[in-house]
């Protein structure tokens, strides 16, 4: 099993729930923030079932509500979540999925609750269309439609994914750290 790559500590602060894990896997980061905030009520969302049942055994006695879904697709309300998270799970989307993604996470949050999103980073423009391209290559090859998931990796620059997130409604949007490869950004509704 991997290890997290989550800094506790002012990334998530203890007050900032309910949080909603987008992504959330078997919880490797919700491991480090349930060490630190116990009782910290959490719904993660995945589209993997036994993924989900290893977190739900792990963390049995949490206050923890998991979903069967896919985040792109379902709805996550308005007003309701102080934080949202998502480690190392966007990177797979294009930039208009991601734009109407942030959206429903920019309603989903309550009055100065924020996103924060740890995942790849392209190193330039360069990396991002040629990934992208060869994304397309790969489907077109396959015959797989635009709106099938497949597992490729087509991360976005820097500049591109903060401008997203401005696009979306978040404000005091940054870069705040960066670990073993995955860069965090945060930003504010």
């Amino acid at each position: 099993m991997g290890q997290s790559i989550w800094p506790c500590g002012e990334l998530t602060p203890g007050d900032c729930g309910p949080l909603l894990d987008l992504g959330c896997g078997t919880g490797l980061e919700l491991d480090r923030i349930f060490a630190r905030w116990p009782e910290l009520a959490v719904t993660g969302v995945d589209l993997c079932a036994a993924m989900l049942e290893k977190l739900r055994a792990k963390h049995a006695g949490r206050r923890l509500e998991l979903r069967c879904a896919d985040y792109l697709a379902m709805d996550l309300g308005a007003e309701q979540y102080g934080a949202v998270v998502s480690v190392e799970s966007l990177h797979h989307f294009t930039p208009e999925q991601k734009l109407e993604l942030y959206k429903k996470i920019h309603a989903a949050l309550r009055p100065g609750g924020f996103f924060l999103e740890a995942d790849y980073i392209a190193c330039c423009e360069e990396e991002e269309t040629l990934l992208r391209a060869e994304s397309a290559r790969r489907r077109a090859r396959a015959n797989i439609p635009a709106d099938v998931f497949i597992h490729f990796d087509t991360p976005l620059t820097l500049e591109h994914e903060l401008a997203l997130l401005r696009a979306a409604g978040f404000s005091c949007c940054e870069a705040v750290d960066s670990i073993a490869g995955a860069t965090f950004l945060r930003g504010r509704k």
